[in-house]
Order: C-alpha cells, then sequence, then structure tokens
C-alpha cells in the first residue's frame, strides 16, 4: 500500500509452519476507560471506507479500527497474532493448508454474527471485485477457501506462502458482514459495517466519527469514548495550525519536516505539546526505466548512484525526519543489508560516475528530467527532487532538470513508459521483506519501469515465500539486494521515521507508531 502506510521487527514464529497459533485471552472491549473522545488530525485523506478497494494509509487507519482481520499484528511486534481467530496455522509440514478457528460469540457492530461464511465471503469478495486500488494482489495465492462448519476457515494457496499470516493480517484481511456487502460490487454510501474496536458513525469530506464498537469481541482494551478524525486535505499548515490552537488533540501523517522541526521546538517550550516519534519502515526511491534511451544504459544509472548524497538530503531536505538508506529492505526487517552503500558508498564520487559514463560510451553532459508527484508523496518531493539535479548538476556530468505532475496523470505516464526517471514511496502492507521485494521484482511488477531478473522472480522470491522461517531467508533477501544494487532498476534514497504530535493529556501513542503501521486507536487515552 502504498504510500500506503503504513509499521522492531521479530521473524514470523516456526509455529506457524508446524502447527497453530494458540489465541491469547480474548477481552471485551473496554466502552472507554476516560470516557472522553480524542480529536485526531491527518493531512492524508480516506480514499475508501469499502476494504476491497483502499489500499491507501488513509483507508487502511479506518480499516484497522472499524474491521476485524483473523489476526492482528501486536503493538511493537510483527509476528502476526490471533485477532477474530482464537487460533491459527499452517498444517504440519505444509505452507499451502492454512487453517483458522473463530472466537465464540463474534458479532458485527449492528449485532450480527460473524462466521465463517462471512470470512470467506470477504477474501473472495475481495478477489472478485479486483479493484485496481483494492488488496486483491495481496490475496492472490488463494486458490479456495472451505467453511467445514460456522467457526472454522480453510484456505487452500497455490503455492507455498509463509507470509500469508502476514497478508491476512493488514488491512487485506478485513472481515465484512455479507448480509451488509455486495459481492460483485463495491459500497459507495460512505458506510462500513465491521466487527472492529469501532463503529463508523460518520463519514464525510470533512471528517469521520467513530464510537466504541460495544459487540467488539478481540484483543484490543479501548482507553476512550471514541475518535474523531478531521481530514485536512492536503493542508499541512491547516493541521500544524489546528494542533497548536487546540482545535485537535493529535496530528498524524503528513506534517512537513519543517512543521515536525518546529513543534519540536515548540515542545521544548511549551509543556502542553509533545512530539512522538516511532519507528517507520515507509520508503522513497528513485525509479528507473530501464527500456528509457537514456537511463536505459547502466552506466548511466550507476552514475546518478554514485553522485545522490542522501544524508544531504535527509538534513536539508527532510530536517531530519528520515535516515539515509542503502538497501531494498529497510532497517528493522529481517534481511536488512547495506548493498547500496557497499557498492556506491555515502559520499559523492564524481571521478567513479565518470568513469560510468564513460564506460558506456556517453559522452557529453547527459540531459535528463526526473520526474515527480507532490499531491501523492507531499510537498517536499518536488524539493527533494530538485536537490538530486542540482547534486547531479555540480557534477559537470549532468543537466538535469524537475517536472511535477499530478498523481493520476503521474501513473499513466509511468504506465505509458514516458518517464525515464521518477519518484515512488512505498509504505508496507505488513512488515516482512516479501513486501519490500516480490511487489518491485516479482509478477506484476508496481514499479511499471520495464526490469525483470529471472533469477530474483523465479527462484528466490518464490523459495523466500516458502520458508516459514523468516531468520532462514536472510541470505538470499541479501543476495537479491546484491543484484539490485549492480543492475539498479531503482536507487534508494531514505527510510522514514514516524510522528505524531498530541497536546498535553495524550497518552498511548508509542503504542500506534511502530513498523506495522497500524494506528491503533484503542491505546490513545485522553486525561
Amino acid at each position: 500500500m502504498k504510500v500506503h502506510n503504513k509499521w522492531l521487527t521479530a521473524p514470523l514464529s516456526a509455529v506457524l509452519a508446524a502447527a497453530m497459533l494458540s489465541g491469547c485471552g480474548s477481552e471485551k472491549g473496554d466502552a472507554g476507560e476516560s470516557g472522553v473522545t480524542v480529536l485526531v488530525g491527518m493531512s492524508d485523506d480516506v480514499l475508501s471506507t469499502d476494504p476491497a478497494a483502499g489500499y491507501d494509509p488513509g483507508s487502511w487507519l479506518l480499516f484497522n479500527n472499524v474491521f476485524q482481520s483473523l489476526l492482528s499484528f501486536p503493538k511493537g511486534g510483527s509476528t502476526p497474532q490471533p485477532e477474530a481467530a482464537e487460533k491459527c496455522g499452517f498444517d504440519q509440514g505444509s505452507s499451502t493448508i492454512f487453517r483458522c478457528t473463530l472466537r465464540d460469540d463474534l458479532k458485527f457492530s449492528n449485532g450480527n454474527p460473524l462466521t465463517s461464511e462471512d470470512v470467506k465471503f470477504s477474501f473472495e469478495r475481495a478477489l472478485k471485485i479486483n479493484d485496481p486500488a483494492g488488496p486483491a494482489p495481496l490475496l492472490s495465492t488463494i486458490a479456495s477457501i472451505d467453511t467445514p462448519d460456522e467457526q472454522n476457515v480453510v484456505f487452500k494457496l497455490k503455492v507455498p506462502d509463509a507470509t500469508f499470516p502476514s497478508k491476512i493480517a493488514s488491512g487485506a484481511g478485513s472481515i465484512v458482514d455479507h448480509r451488509e456487502y455486495d459481492a460483485g460490487s463495491l459500497r459507495t454510501d460512505g458506510k462500513a459495517v465491521g466487527s472492529g474496536p469501532y463503529k463508523l458513525e460518520s463519514y464525510s469530506d470533512g471528517k469521520a466519527v467513530f464510537s466504541v464498537n460495544d459487540e467488539y469481541h478481540g484483543t484490543a482494551k479501548v482507553k476512550n469514548s471514541g475518535v474523531t478524525l478531521k481530514f485536512y486535505n492536503g493542508d499541512r499548515k491547516s493541521l500544524a495550525d489546528a494542533l497548536k490552537k487546540g482545535d485537535i488533540d493529535v496530528a498524524y501523517r503528513g506534517l512537513a519536516a519543517a512543521d515536525i522541526a518546529e513543534l519540536k521546538e515548540s515542545a521544548t517550550a511549551d509543556s502542553k505539546i509533545e512530539v512522538i516519534e516511532g519507528t517507520s519502515a515507509e520508503v522513497k526511491h528513485l525509479v528507473f526505466n530501464v527500456k528509457d534511451p537514456v537511463v536505459g544504459k547502466l552506466g548511466v544509472r550507476k552514475a546518478i548512484a554514485y553522485l545522490v548524497d542522501r544524508d544531504a538530503l535527509v538534513q536539508d531536505v527532510h530536517r531530519a525526519t528520515a535516515t539515509s538508506l542503502y538497501s531494498i529492505v529497510p532497517a528493522g526487517i529481517t534481511g536488512h543489508n547495506t548493498a547500496f552503500f557497499d557498492t556506491y558508498g555515502d559520499r559523492p564520487q564524481p571521478e567513479k560516475a565518470k568513469q560510468a559514463l564513460k564506460s558506456a560510451g556517453v559522452e557529453g553532459k547527459v540531459q535528463l528530467t526526473l520526474w515527480s508527484t507532490p499531491s501523492r508523496y507531499g510537498p517536499s518531493t518536488d524539493e527533494e527532487l530538485k536537490a538530486i539535479a542540482k547534486q547531479l548538476n555540480a557534477s559537470g556530468l549532468f543537466d538535469v532538470t524537475v517536472k511535477s505532475v499530478e498523481y493520476e496523470q503521474y501513473e499513466k505516464d509511468i504506465k505509458a513508459g514516458k518517464y525515464g526517471v521518477y519518484v515512488k514511496g512505498w509504505v508496507p502492507d505488513y512488515p516482512d521483506p516479501d513486501n519490500f521485494t516480490a511487489p518491485f521484482f516479482g509478477e506484476g511488477n508496481v514499479l511499471e519501469n520495464n526490469y525483470e531478473n529471472k533469477r530474483i522472480s523465479g527462484t528466490i522470491i518464490p523459495k523466500t515465500a516458502a520458508a516459514a522461517d523468516r531468520t532462514a531467508t536472510e541470505d538470499d533477501f541479501g543476495k537479491l539486494q546484491d543484484l539490485v544494487a549492480e543492475e539498479l532498476p531503482i536507487l534508494p534514497l531514505w527510510q522514514g521515521k514516524q510522528y505524531a504530535v498530541a497536546r498535553d493529556g495524550i497518552t498511548g501513542l508509542e503504542w500506534t507508531l511502530d513498523t506495522s503501521t497500524v494506528f491503533r486507536f484503542w491505546e490513545i487515552k485522553k486525561a
């Protein structure tokens, strides 16, 4: 999900492959310890209230709080644990048969019982609708779903997929009431019926109102009496101003780096404001169309890799709200290495860049356009690419300009192969190295940059997908990253940090900012 997201990582337990995940003790949602509604503001929009369509950070924030999944990511962790399910796991010795047993007495917020029929319906519906902006690609390994009785669900997978538990613990695993949703079309009335800790009371362009779901039966313990989510529609200044004035209690997602830096200073001088920093696996890459007449030449791509100064970008553009990234798999995720640091270093090397161009038979300055879209990846995106252009031009080897277009046109042009170099952000769907590699280098390359390496797509990705012990995949993911660093279809730039800024009296936000990218409404308490 793709700036989607969304998310300290531990490997999936070997128990997943060997037996069953045992359920933790279930709890009825506590209908608000403090009895106070929390006002949360964000600049992202919620693009859909229907889990079969939404594949963006705002929509998944709604899904994670309104809908249950069979499994969920516990706070501070990345190993899926039972949620709507009492237990789940692969059959002994199999990575293709996955069984779940539901908790007793599950109900949707409207009082309807939640059974295996709803689970089957939800997954089959998402696959059938196959909305371009939906999660169907995450569920593509499902061959069939059996429901032997009301409490048991059996997934039969097309291929071994040890990441399946993580996929269904994400927003893609949201369970809907089969009586409330059409099997073949999306819901468009702005309503949502789930069995999660919250009910969606109302939804409009300006805000979404959530109340505590008294029918909820799961692991979350709710610490407020509801949440009102205010949308600032990309207006980061208004979001920051609203927090300062006390119009909202929490600002989450979308604050510009300068705003965060300013609010940190305010927090030092004013105890009424606190900046909470968390971990994140959100990343940003430069993407190269390998069939482009200019950057289709490996020597040109290598010259760019030798000249980009990530540390300068992080400091000057992002005000230290991100860290330099030298790998495809970010820090904190199993399999992370430093392939790009090892290959191209961490400082500009003009002489090596010059030699790379010479080896590719390139003479004279390289004429190049960097394409940007701030409407999707934030206002600093243009500034970031202008800084990269300046770095490349300073070498005397490039003549680079930057052009910026709105996101819809941007995506159309990428699909049509019109851009040589463009930017892509990525928020993971689930905190596993597979989610940073398979979408980019496997079947259905979401980068649409015409890159394929059959060793990666045909051997490494299938092999790692079948490994139940995720720590056992580190060497293979290391090889994958080394190959990508050598062939350069993309150049990693930075890994983000997550921030929430709160007024005095708000606690629990530290439990909403981890690599799972699940923003847990229920952990937030207002005194």
